[in-house]
């Protein structure tokens, strides 16, 4: 009987969250090692699934880049990267395109399928508009051409509106298109946010393979629970943000800037850990707030 009374339990703390999020847009953006586990992958997709039958409205956007470097290195074309970017020429790009939408996004929608929902995958195509982007170096300020990598410079919410409206939760590639049509691969970070804040969604969620931002970068349980939006200049000169976490954060800042009501930044290989962070009190993870929101 303990146990039953438990899970009530967990039901009644929910509750509040559940209603306070309710037909609310909420981005996941879904990426790192936490998408190398098949089971926690399958889980995490059910669990999504979960927010939408209790009336939250989920749109994934996800990364894919250990299955693109494994298609690469079988292909036999070299994986590189400058400054964090991708190195992106012709061949490479053809082959992030397919293994983005025929593997990897392919897979998530069957998953989110499997366990009684409604996924549909969307192309970050039709989504995201794109110019070419430059490498720089953070130190010199040097400039490398990178390739085929893009940033966003418009994003048309229509596709993913309407597979909303059909109660269908959209998973989208983080790849852009130029006013010519040339594709550009998108960090799938900037992606998620630049989507987010044109849905104008009420959060934004990370799941990654980190537990949050952390106090001491040797030390999983420093984990910041809160960082005000006018504080991440100071977290930057302690270096307690940095490398690849920059543009991500700076692109977060930019969301809430813009109206989103918070970002999280979660742990993806800790089973629930989306459920966990977002219907519970104490939460899991890192959230980032403007100043003036209501904790």
């Amino acid at each position: 009987m303990n146990s039953l009374i438990n899970k009530a339990n967990v039901l009644v703390e929910a509750l509040p969250y559940i209603q306070r999020f309710r037909n609310s847009i909420m981005v996941v953006k879904f990426g790192g090692s936490s998408m190398e586990d098949p089971a926690l992958v399958a889980s995490t997709m059910r669990d999504i699934v979960l927010l939408e039958a209790i009336g939250i409205k989920p749109v994934v956007v996800h990364g894919g880049g250990k299955a693109i470097s494994a298609e690469l290195r079988r292909q036999e074309i070299p994986v590189k990267f400058v400054n964090g970017l991708r190195f992106t020429c012709e061949r490479t790009i053809k082959i992030v395109d397919d293994v983005l939408h025929n593997q990897v996004n392919a897979d998530l929608v069957k998953l989110g399928c499997d366990a009684g929902g409604n996924m549909c995958g969307i192309s970050g195509k039709q989504v995201l508009k794109a110019e070419k982007t430059m490498s720089v170096d953070p130190v010199t300020g040097e400039k490398s051409d990178v390739g085929f990598v893009g940033d966003i410079v418009g994003v048309n919410t229509t596709p993913i509106l309407e597979a909303l409206e059909k109660r269908c939760i959209p998973v989208v590639t983080p790849l852009g298109t130029g006013l010519d049509g040339q594709i550009y691969n998108i960090n799938a970070d900037v992606a998620a946010c630049n989507i987010a804040e044109a849905l104008h969604a009420r959060k934004l969620v990370f799941m990654s393979d980190v537990p949050g931002i952390l106090s001491d970068c040797e030390d999983e349980k420093s984990v910041i629970p809160t960082i005000r939006t006018d504080e991440i200049d100071g977290l930057i000169q302690q270096k307690i943000i940095s490398g690849g976490m920059l543009p991500k954060i700076r692109s977060c800042v930019k969301a809430l800037n813009a109206g989103i009501n918070k970002v999280h930044m979660i742990d993806g290989r800790v089973l629930h850990t989306l459920l966990l962070e977002i219907f519970t009190d104490h939460g899991v993870g890192t959230q980032i707030v403007r100043p003036d929101s209501v904790m």
